[in-house]
């Protein structure tokens, strides 16, 4: 059974950073793309960023293109969401899974518990 455990959310003030962690099991690691979401109130969950097998190649919505950062570590199971120059918009729960190589499709129907991140202006 795949499970996912994300870590690192927290009230953040405009213009500061947080790095959030996932922490997988059930699955192969390395051999997945992995993915960060986001579901703000009231809006549909939407993909934030994702990264394939080997952390070689990255994909990043257009919304948060040079402020967050994806990354793994296959030897510990995790993949990592730096991000930086937060925006109030940002405020989300964030969501990590398992990824088609379109970084943009869920693998799995089940989904963590997420980790909750609030940008105060």
């Amino acid at each position: 059974q795949v499970r996912v455990v994300e870590s690192g959310g927290g009230l953040v003030q405009a213009g500061g950073s947080l790095r959030l962690s996932c922490a997988a099991s059930g699955i192969i690691f390395s051999i997945n793309a992995m993915g960060w979401f986001r579901q703000a109130p009231g809006k549909a969950r939407e993909s934030v960023a994702g990264i394939n097998s080997s952390g070689g190649r990255t994909y990043y919505a257009d919304s948060v293109k040079g402020r967050f950062t994806i990354s793994r570590d296959n030897a510990k199971n995790t993949v990592y969401l730096q991000m930086s120059r937060l925006k109030p918009e940002d405020t989300a729960v964030y969501y990590c899974a398992a990824v088609r190589n379109d970084y943009k499709t869920a693998l799995f129907p089940s989904w963590g518990q997420g980790t909750q991140v609030t940008v105060s202006s």
